[in-house]
């Protein structure tokens, strides 16, 4: 059996041709995602994208369309700037409540009419619709696409519960879980496209672009960290984002260090939405699972461990085939659990 998997994110899209068993056979990737949408104003990009990914993927596999027993699909693909929307579920959630609302969309116009397209529901914090005020704007989130990485690390038995998930990507995003795996809601943050608008957009990105040959992919300076956590907590975000130019210019610091400072100022900021995860459970003692690249892994596990000062333990899932697969896993649990790959 073969099928194939979406992951649609915010700035890139995935994918996977794989078999049963999760074994990825071709794959593809495309740097689309719903951005496109809300900067052009159509999804036409998105579309386009998506669809040279899955020709790619399937020439990859070896595979012709009539062996693609179905699309599963999950992400920002299903927001309002993906190519349908499919209302959140409400937070607690447990994978059995996503395979419950898995939907089955007709023909979208963008991959093989024959081919069943599924797609899996995001899912968004608790609140009162008809009560909600602007003063309770705090508590709101959602997440489009964490979930199936969240069932993937579930379906491997990854990661102690109750516990913490973080998943590192264009945004950040916390995601506690109870003591039966059920997703308690989230709380999310734009850490990783600022990091993109600041190196693209502002003159911090040039004292922090390469210089020579040095690779700084494993590099890590604990008291480089260090320092830049005490200047968010004494400067503020936006003095400190300021700081690498003068390391720059004036301190001649390495290249290597000036970038390391900079992703960490980010980095301590985001520690401090801990205080909002601590509204939807008690994180004294459970563990946190970080996924994302290892340099960026290294520098929240060092502030966690740094920031919470209690039992808590961490571990970081860091490979690229292994985030992968929490994905292509995820949803292949989701997909079982629906009865859709029996």
């Amino acid at each position: 059996m073969r099928f194939a998997t979406i992951d649609c994110g915010t700035t890139n899209s995935r994918v996977y041709v794989v078999d049963e068993n999760g074994k990825v056979l071709g794959r593809a990737s495309r740097k689309v995602g719903v951005r496109d949408t809300a900067i052009n104003g159509n999804n036409q990009a998105l579309k386009n994208g998506l669809r040279e990914a899955f020709d790619s993927a399937l020439v990859e596999s070896g595979a012709c369309e009539g062996e693609i027993r179905c699309i599963l699909s999950s992400g920002m693909i299903t927001s309002e700037l993906g190519l349908i929307e499919i209302p959140h579920l409400w937070a607690p959630c447990s994978v059995e409540a996503l395979a419950a609302h898995i939907q089955l969309v007709a023909d979208l116009g963008v991959f093989p009419s024959t081919i069943p397209l599924y797609f899996v529901p995001g899912i968004k914090n608790l609140y009162a619709p008809a009560s909600a005020t602007m003063r309770d704007v705090r508590t709101l989130d959602f997440m489009r696409g964490e979930e199936t990485q969240v069932a993937g690390l579930l379906a491997r038995s990854a990661i102690p519960l109750p516990g913490v998930v973080v998943i590192l990507s264009s945004h950040t995003k916390f995601i506690p879980l109870d003591g039966t795996g059920g997703i308690l809601g989230s709380v999310t943050t734009l850490s990783g496209q600022l990091y993109e608008a600041i190196i693209k957009e502002t003159f911090v990105g040039k004292s922090i672009r390469k210089e020579d040959d040095f690779e700084d992919g494993e590099y890590f300076n604990p008291a480089v960290v260090d320092l830049a956590c005490e200047c968010v907590e004494s400067s503020g975000l936006l003095r400190s984002l300021m700081f690498p130019r003068f390391l720059d210019t004036l301190l001649h610091i390495p290249w290597y260090d000036r970038k390391l400072f900079t992703e960490t100022l980010l980095a301590a900021e985001d520690i401090r939405a801990l205080e909002q995860v601590k509204t939807l459970m008690d994180i004294h003692g459970v563990t946190f699972a970080l996924v994302g690249v290892g340099r960026r892994c290294s520098i929240y596990r060092h502030l966690l461990e740094k920031t919470i000062r209690t039992t808590n333990s961490t571990f970081s899932i860091t490979r690229e085939e292994e985030i992968d697969q929490l994905s292509i896993q995820g949803i292949i649990s989701i997909a079982e659990k629906a009865g859709i790959l029996i």
